[in-house]
């Protein structure tokens, strides 16, 4: 794991799987289905209750992304320091209302939560509603903002910087025929901000080795972050077109990308949110935010009895200057594009010298705002 993921952030701080089902499983599966099952063991206290909850933004837990990437933060310290946790799906998946987040989030209290993770900025309706009525309850809003309330601390990250590093690195790399694929539908501004700085970053590195990329863009079938195979005969189809390597923005997605990238020899994609190069070599690289260290710290924060002193009403906006955006470093694998290379600019970004726009539409479902790029064509699906 690199730094990016170990770092503890503690300086800022103190101011499903898409497939078929089969009847049997290979041994390396029956290893994975473990893993999984250990990862989502909850344990109580001797009185049943879960101090710790995690109500999961849309798409399943286990995504090799987002939702995955801020539970197992959860995880992590829960296990470390001995404190009950569990986690709870809000009803009818990619469908769920506000008042089925509102279920999952009273379902948690009832369960004896004290602090609740709440990833993505689609719980915000639901997190005001119970904040407010139950204000001795603590909630951290991933993803999300300050929203005027004590007991409500959001964690907020700069994709646009993992994105631009994504971006210029595949270029770097030697790719001109691009592609961007994200979830929510053009309305989440994550996603959003890591599809612009791709497209900023490849711009940045094609005007520096004087040539001419193309970039394929959209939000179709990503919706709710799910795979579909709509979604696999799309990018099946860029691929088939002549893309070399695809940015997977959206949690499950990514599983969709994949199959479709198995279709071909040559095909690559970008991860995100998380490390994703274990999932298969086709995985050049991912732009990745410290989801997990993040979430971690926050709860050292409460446990550590720092809440109305350092976390309440805030937003902490975390980027490459907190060890909190960037590209794996170690399961490196471009060559043209050397680590040191990458070291160099992450630096520049990380003390002002390169500052990706973060300025992106509230409705980015479609392509007037991405056409001011030198170098880059945008085509937008």
């Amino acid at each position: 794991m690199n730094k990016l993921l170990k770092s503890s952030l503690a300086a800022l701080l103190a101011v499903s799987l898409f497939g078929c089902t089969n009847t049997s499983s290979t041994p390396s599966e029956e290893k994975k289905e473990e893993k999984t099952e250990e990862k989502t063991e909850e344990t109580t206290t001797n009185d049943g209750e879960f101090k710790i909850a995690v109500v999961t933004d849309v798409g399943q837990l286990m995504d090799k992304g987002f939702n995955q990437g801020t539970y197992e933060g959860a995880q992590a310290y829960a296990d470390a320091n001995g404190i009950p946790m569990k986690y709870y799906q809000p009803a009818n998946g990619g469908d769920a209302t506000d008042n089925d987040r509102i279920d999952a989030m009273k379902q948690a209290i009832e369960n004896g939560a004290e602090i609740i993770v709440t990833p993505g900025f689609l719980q915000a309706t639901a997190l005001e509603a119970v904040a407010k009525e139950y204000p001795d309850v603590k909630f951290v809003f991933v993803d999300g903002w300050a929203m005027g309330y004590d007991n409500i601390t959001a964690i907020v990250y700069k994709e646009q910087e993992s994105g631009y590093l994504a971006g210029y690195a595949a270029v770097m790399e030697g790719y001109t025929k691009l592609g961007f694929t994200g979830g929510g539908g053009g309305s989440n501004p994550a996603v959003n901000r890591f599809g612009y700085g791709f497209v900023q970053g490849a711009d940045a590195a094609a005007k520096e080795k004087g040539v001419d990329v193309e970039v394929k863009y959209s939000y179709k079938y990503g919706e709710t972050f799910s795979a579909s195979t709509e979604l696999q005969t799309q990018i099946a189809g860029w691929y088939a077109d002549g893309t070399e390597v695809v940015f997977s923005c959206g949690g499950s997605m990514f599983q969709s990308v994949l199959s479709a990238a198995a279709e071909y020899e040559d095909a690559r994609i970008i991860g995100v949110d998380v490390d994703q190069s274990g999932e298969s070599s086709k995985v050049i690289t991912s732009a990745v935010k410290g989801l997990s260290a993040s979430v971690e710290q926050v709860l050292g924060q409460y446990y550590d009895g720092k809440w109305d002193a350092e976390l309440a009403n805030v937003a902490q906006n975390l980027g490459a200057a907190e060890n909190a955006t960037g590209l794996p470093e170690d399961t490196w694998s471009l060559t043209n594009f050397s680590l040191d290379d990458y070291k160099a600019l992450l630096g520049k970004i990380a003390n002002g010298e390169v500052t990706p726009d973060a300025n992106v539409p509230d409705d980015a479902n479609n392509g007037d705002w991405l056409t001011n790029f030198e170098k880059v064509k945008v085509v937008f699906e």
